[in-house]
């Protein structure tokens, strides 16, 4: 088993909303087995990490002792046998192919290979959506119900894969939500002004969105150079807005201080993604293959973590609708 430091099995091939590539995946706990630690630096990097997390330094020897005597007793030799939880039959996610919130939800699905087909709403009369009350994307139905807000919706799927975690925590405790407010709080104020930053760029932004989008012959070219114009000049006031004096060196400077928190771990997760890792990640994921996307990558450090996450996220698990 390829995630072998995941806590709950996500499926199985007879269930529908389930990848058959990858039918279980496990959220990883800070050690599953301590004979993996003691391979690798890495690993023991991140179990002392964690363990620092868990008990204050007065009474790390002692807690840490009985922490891994009952470890070492409770973990079988090979995989256990845990209770499946079944898995949405349909879920529907409504979206503009660029944003990056709606971005951070298809990363996390696309981890979990949550099988998602995907809604293209037209920004210029939303109709795809004047069903709900809330006007904005992304919106992802579950079986019917909708969910707003990509990260109400990353935390609502996410308790309900790992009921046993209470709905008010994540794994890995501050390090984790803190790298999930920046995310939100930060690096998405930095993309607009730098896809947008010149006409030239602004132009090949658009041509991205109307080439996935859902626009008609007519509307594609309105929306790819009257848009693009638009964006230009509504970027100028999102930088001002936000204090951004250069455009790339914002975004650079975001890139690297990701970096710098991985703290020199595969993942902020250590050896495998948190949401942290897949929120960084879907909101990148629109951008890298622009000039902006390009630029971040030749010029920062974060090239290889970003290559790691490609790996680790994998393909896609959209379906067609």
């Amino acid at each position: 088993m390829n995630k072998v430091n995941k806590l709950a099995v996500l499926g199985r091939a007879s269930v529908s909303g389930v990848g058959v590539a990858t039918q279980r995946r496990f959220l990883q706990p800070p050690l599953l087995g301590l004979n993996s630690v003691s391979k690798s630096k890495s690993k023991v990097q991140c179990f002392r990490r964690d363990l620092a997390d868990h008990f204050s330094p007065p009474s790390l020897a002692v807690s840490g002792t009985m922490f891994l005597s009952g470890l070492a007793h409770s973990v079988p030799s090979e995989d256990p046998v845990r209770p499946k939880k079944l898995l949405p039959n349909e879920v529907v996610l409504y979206q503009y192919e660029a944003c990056p919130f709606c971005n951070k939800v298809k990363a996390f699905l696309d981890y979990y290979d949550i099988r998602y087909k995907v809604v293209e709403v037209n920004p210029m009369n939303k109709k795809e959506i004047k069903w709900s009350e809330y006007k904005k994307v992304p919106i992802l139905t579950v079986d019917g119900e909708q969910m707003v807000d990509s990260s109400d919706i990353i935390s609502k799927l996410f308790q309900r894969i790992h009921p046993e975690k209470s709905p008010d925590s994540v794994p890995d405790g501050g390090e984790e939500k803190k790298w999930l407010g920046w995310v939100d709080n930060h690096l998405v104020h930095v993309l607009s002004p730098n896809i947008y930053r010149s006409v030239s760029e602004a132009i090949e932004s658009f041509d991205y969105i109307t080439t996935h989008g859902n626009f008609s012959f007519t509307e594609r070219i309105i929306a790819k150079y009257g848009g693009a114009a638009a964006m230009y000049f509504v970027s100028k006031k999102l930088k001002k807005r936000h204090n951004i004096t250069d455009e790339r060196a914002a975004l650079y400077g975001a890139a690297e201080t990701w970096v710098d928190a991985l703290k020199g771990r595969k993942f902020l997760g250590c050896l495998e993604p948190n949401l942290a890792d897949i929120a960084v990640f879907g909101v990148l994921r629109p951008i890298r293959h622009l000039k902006s996307g390009r630029d971040m990558v030749e010029h920062t450090r974060i090239g290889e973590w970003y290559s790691r996450m490609e790996a680790a996220v994998g393909e896609s698990s959209r379906i067609n609708a």
